[in-house]
């Protein structure tokens, strides 16, 4: 007959085992071994790629902040080692950096992040980041896209270094690939005369918003008022603009002003020249060295005439294969838009003198 076995003891509750643990010295109680940790279960690829991509997103902002501040105080905000070299600073930091899964995409975000915190630490204004953004996103793209092609043939990135440099190298010493000194041109033909044309010059114009798209979204500043007349070499205009706002931390708005002179001037019943030197810009020096403006005038027929303005300016911005067209397509339409401003007041005045004549 099998006895009965007894069952196990639970070691918790033994007598024996607690009498023995009770009793151990010391010495036993600290040889015992620590019961073991539980340990952290590793990151997933998905989460370790997020904290270096924003590990590298927030480096690639330092480095171009550091970057612009160093050109800053080199005063070299208008070269191409500004507009350049700040979004290739970006994008490269965060690609070689981060390791993101789309370069491209990656290198836009954080471009985009870059230019959101430009206007309050840099002290830029609208006009110049809203212009700059699109040179910025074409570098990042463009340099991320190279590289995520090339990562398998290191030779093509190599290949794309001194193109990189070449563009970069404009405005350091003085070096463009295109000429610096440019003319917008604008010409229109106008419903009055030439005679009422030269009156509407000589007399302060009446200033209205702009009407191309392009000055209205980017947006360039807007004459307000002017002071000053008369068609005869010496003759001042002194010209009020919308002020500037700067995107800075704790900055306010600055008027804008320019003043110009009659330095040439050639007035007869068929037509006429007459050339305004700047004297002093503090409304498009960030933007452009503004030097005169010439405006022709002759007759083009019964009741009407011929104007053509043109605004002589040196460019001060580098790139020049961006700034250049940019700038000479805006001056071409500030060219437009005087002439229509002038155009208006002449063509009140025909307006009113033919209502006269219909009167009596």
């Amino acid at each position: 007959m099998r006895e009965p076995t007894n069952p196990p003891r639970d070691a918790d509750h033994d007598p024996e085992r607690q009498a023995r643990r009770d009793t151990r010295s010391d010495e036993e109680w600290d040889a015992d071994p620590e019961p073991p940790h539980t340990s952290r279960p590793p990151l997933a690829p998905e989460a370790r790629r997020a904290r270096l991509l924003l590990a590298g997103v927030a480096l690639a902002l330092f480095a171009a902040m550091l970057v612009a501040k160093l050109l800053d105080s080199a005063d070299a905000q208008q070269t191409a080692l500004f507009y350049v070299g700040i979004p290739a600073v970006i994008a490269l930091t965060v690609i070689l950096t981060a390791r993101p899964r789309s370069a491209v995409g990656t290198a836009l975000a954080t471009t985009t992040v870059g230019l959101a915190l430009a206007g309050p630490f840099l002290n830029e204004g609208v006009v110049c980041l809203v212009i700059a953004a699109p040179l910025f996103y074409g570098v990042a793209a463009a340099i991320g896209s190279t590289i995520q092609r090339s990562r398998n043939h290191r030779g093509r990135a190599l290949a794309v270094a001194p193109l990189l440099l070449l563009l970069m190298a404009e405005g350091i010493g003085g070096f463009s690939l295109l000429p610096r000194d440019d003319t917008g041109v604008a010409t229109v033909v106008v419903q009055a005369t030439p005679e009422q044309v030269a009156a509407a010059l000589a007399a302060p114009p009446t200033y209205g918003e702009f009407e191309a798209p392009f000055l209205r979204a980017v947006p360039f500043p807007e004459p307000v008022s002017a002071t000053g007349s008369g068609l005869r070499v010496g003759d001042e205009r002194h010209v009020t603009f919308s002020p500037r706002r700067s995107l800075g931390i704790n900055t306010g708005t600055t008027p804008r002003a320019m003043s110009l002179r009659v330095a040439q001037s050639q007035v007869s019943a068929t037509g006429g020249h007459l050339r305004l030197d700047v004297t002093s810009d503090t409304t498009l020096a960030r933007w452009m060295d503004l030097h005169a403006a010439d405006v022709t005038w002759e007759a083009a027929g019964a009741g009407r005439t011929r104007v053509t303005w043109a605004l002589e300016y040196t460019r001060t911005f580098d790139p020049s294969w961006y700034f250049g067209p940019i700038q000479h397509y805006a001056s071409g339409l500030a060219s437009e838009y005087l002439i229509e401003t002038f155009a208006s007041t002449a063509e009140h005045a025909t307006a009113e003198h033919a209502a006269e004549r219909a009167g009596a």
